[in-house]
């Protein structure tokens, strides 16, 4: 099975405008409502793909139920941890010709030292060998960012594998645990290393020094460039296919969806990375919040080009 935790989930509302403009009223064309959060996303994508996930994360108040009910109508099972708070409202303004967007997040509910504790017990009553957790997101209020290090330590110890995408303090605790993945973005990864990325070799040394830290494997991501892998001996490009960008928020996520789906199908992670870039193209090329279809990942997974990099001077010690 494949579990998705997103602590700091929301109601993602998205208006559609013709055009920026301050200091006036706007008239939204288009208004679309849906689930938000990373981890929330990657089941998502899992669904489209036609794989089972269980999305756990704290949840409260109308807006917690709207996310249930959302998410089951989509097919995807839920174990919410239930709180006292309402859960957060993120605000999405994209043009018409999508060539311009504004995100607003709010910081989301405190969540209380007995809920965490619910959550971790929670966790440790799934989790079964040969699991997939994909631990995902900013943290709300009253968090701790030793959070993520807890639930790495618990399911790792279990049997169980994890991927971690997060960033900041959350990131660094987490990756002592020795998660099996994390994914940061390009900017991410460079202020995690301290090394400026211009270019994939830049990325495979930041990736060479975030492993310090402790996780297994780092996968970097590039946007268009597509990303990175580093398994501590060796490191590969996955490029990207060329697509026609209508919405890129959301296909971070749904990269790190087609990755677990490739490793719970049992891939070497070099190949589910491509499920991965094939997976955050598709969404990225779609417009308003959709994730890609399972028809179009397959046929942009043709296109995305594997290459292992052999540079000496770039894989050293």
């Amino acid at each position: 099975m494949i579990y998705t935790v997103t602590l700091n989930p929301a109601v993602d509302r998205e208006l559609t405008i013709n055009e920026f403009a301050f200091d006036t009223v706007l008239r939204a064309s288009e208004a679309r409502v849906d689930c938000g959060g990373k981890g929330f996303n990657v089941s998502r994508m899992l669904a489209s793909l036609g794989a089972e996930s269980v999305a756990l994360g704290f949840a409260g108040g109308k807006s917690g139920e709207l996310l249930a009910e959302t998410l089951t109508g989509l097919g995807i099972q839920t174990a919410f941890t239930w709180i006292a708070g309402e859960t957060r409202t993120n605000v999405s303004i994209v043009t018409e010709q999508h060539d311009r967007y504004l995100k607003v997040n709010e910081a989301g509910p405190t969540v209380s030292a007995a809920d965490q504790t619910a959550l971790l017990a929670q966790i440790e009553q799934l989790i079964q060998p040969g699991d997939w957790w994909v631990l995902a997101g900013s943290l709300p209020p009253g968090v701790p960012d030793s959070i993520y290090a807890q639930m790495v330590a618990l399911i790792q110890s279990g049997g169980g594998q994890t991927l971690l995408d997060t960033s900041g303090a959350a990131l660094v605790t987490g990756c002592g645990e020795r998660p099996f993945l994390i994914k940061p973005n390009d900017s991410e990864a460079s202020n995690l290393s301290r090394l400026p990325i211009a270019a994939p070799q830049d990325a495979v040394a930041a990736a060479q020094k975030i492993q310090q830290f402790g996780p297994q494997n780092v996968i970097i991501s590039l946007g268009k460039a597509g990303a990175i892998f580093y398994d501590g001996q060796a490191a590969w490009l996955a490029q990207s296919p060329v697509i026609e960008e209508r919405n890129p928020i959301g296909a971070g996520d749904s990269m790190v969806g087609g990755l677990v789906y490739g490793l719970s199908q049992g891939k070497p992670v070099a190949e589910a990375l491509a499920w991965g870039i094939a997976c955050g193209a598709a969404t990225a090329s779609l417009a308003g919040t959709a994730v890609g279809s399972a028809d179009l990942v397959q046929t942009l997974l043709a296109q995305v080009k594997i290459t292992k990099l052999e540079t000496q001077d770039v894989l050293h010690d």
